[in-house]
């Protein structure tokens, strides 16, 4: 694991896929085209503000709605690797993992609300800690199950084989 760095662009709670990527953009399969309508539907300037290693901060329930796989291979294109929320949505969750788009770590309260737009993060998956180098303070993050990082750090479920076989 390793250190990453990057802008938060924070949004609330009940974040849908179909914000994430709009319904209208789910023929196109390639990522780049994708990546310019990541979050057009609460953020229409998000793919011009956002920069490869940015972090994505929300509320509750990430990525509801529907299981489009669309939505995490958009974010990943757009330049997030990590979506940091107080809760995520089963299937996203899932899909983000098994694809190796993104690493959703999920946070508390205080954490979010210690955390700006525009803010700057550093994320240490070694200690698991959070630092905002724009107002300071470090937090302590859950630790993310095993299997988890094993298949991220594989490049996916299709790429990852597990010790036991």
């Amino acid at each position: 694991m390793k250190v990453f760095r990057g802008r938060v662009h924070k949004f609330g709670d009940d974040i849908d896929t179909d914000v994430i990527i709009p319904g209208k953009y789910l023929k196109e399969f390639d990522p780049k085209e994708l990546a310019k309508h990541a979050m057009e539907g609460v953020d229409p300037e998000f793919p011009r503000k956002v920069g490869v290693g940015d972090f994505i901060l929300a509320g509750e329930n990430f990525g509801c709605g529907s299981s489009r796989e669309h939505a995490p291979m958009a974010l990943h294109a757009a330049g997030i690797r990590i979506v940091l929320a107080k809760s995520f949505a089963r299937i996203f969750y899932r899909n983000s993992i098994n694809g190796a788009y993104l690493l959703p770590i999920e946070i508390d309260d205080d954490i979010y609300n210690s955390i700006s737009d525009g803010d700057e993060v550093e994320l240490d998956l070694n200690k698991m800690t959070l630092r905002n180098l724009t107002s300071g303070g470090e937090f302590a993050l859950k630790e993310i199950p095993e299997i988890v990082v094993e298949i991220f750090e594989a490049g996916g479920i299709l790429k990852w084989k597990p010790k036991k076989l």
